[in-house]
């Protein structure tokens, strides 16, 4: 029996659970994960929903039965094959922490994407990339073309048929045209709880500020630097004793945790935007 992912969200109002259920059992499917959460703030209901089809389901009647329902009850709906895997493209600078992890995942099982291709403005982490079997791009950024190398980059999204975008600690600051043509579909990491510490050491501002919390942060890329919706996060407490090099080794330990929760997140749809804000069904 083939499952399948319904995520939606659309305005509050009695009977959508019902509807969504009666749907699904008018079709003889068996709901096997449900979740939901109203945002008293916005007036908004989110839902998530994982149930398996019969035999004979037809995706295509689904997604049409969902469309008309969508229509009545001002739904903006997903629905995913859960067998098909995400095809997500990498990108990477010369830190190789969360490169490495995610790959790790991937090949262990831990992590079910499919990773297609890594892209990097340095050729360092092309040993570890061909290694697992992974294609590696090479683009460096020349003085003054930024636009050309990004163009490059979105070739290959379109050639690998990537449905995510990953930086896993890739340190160009992408531009807004860039972020407009792939929204939702790119994921960053972030040293700290955004949005301190920016810019070059983060970890030696914080060393000389004496924090007592270091964190991770993954989030959605938008054109506003490091402000995206927040996907996850993570902690660690510090003290005195602490080097910037400890913090940085603490640090890259959480950025790894951080990164792969949000693609796993991310892959198995349990992600859905609420503007600013992020609703995470785990």
């Amino acid at each position: 029996m083939t499952e399948y992912v319904l995520t939606l969200s659309c305005p509050d109002r009695p009977g959508i659970v019902a509807a969504v259920s009666g749907l699904l059992a008018e079709r003889g499917c068996n709901i096997l994960e449900s979740q939901q959460f109203s945002d008293r703030d916005s007036g908004t209901f989110f839902m998530r929903v994982q149930f398996a089809g019969l035999p004979d389901t037809d995706p295509d009647e689904l997604r049409g039965s969902f469309a008309a329902l969508g229509s009545e009850l001002g739904l903006d709906w997903r629905l995913h094959d859960t067998a098909v895997k995400p095809r997500v493209l990498i990108m990477v600078s010369k830190f190789g922490h969360c490169l490495n992890d995610l790959l790790y995942r991937v090949r262990s099982g831990q992590l079910d994407i499919e990773v297609v291709a890594v892209v990097s403005n340095h050729p360092d982490m092309r040993p570890l990339t061909q290694s697992y079997g992974i294609d590696y791009h090479h683009l460096p950024v020349a003085k003054g073309g930024k636009a050309a190398q990004e163009a490059e980059v979105l070739t290959l999204v379109e050639h690998y048929n990537a449905d995510l975008v990953v930086l896993a600690r890739y340190m160009q600051i992408l531009s807004d045209d860039f972020c407009a043509k792939l929204p939702g579909q790119v994921i960053n990491i972030h040293h700290s709880f955004l949005p301190s510490f920016k810019g070059a050491k983060p970890y030696h501002q914080a060393h000389a500020r004496g924090v007592k919390l270091i964190g991770a942060t993954a989030h959605y890329v938008t054109a506003d630097l490091d402000e995206g919706p927040i996907i996850e996060q993570e902690v660690a407490r510090v003290d005195h004793s602490h080097s910037p090099e400890d913090l940085m080794a603490v640090g890259r330990d959480m950025e790894c945790l951080a990164l792969a929760r949000a693609v796993r997140w991310q892959a198995e749809h349990r992600v859905v935007l609420n503007t600013d804000r992020t609703v995470v069904f785990r």
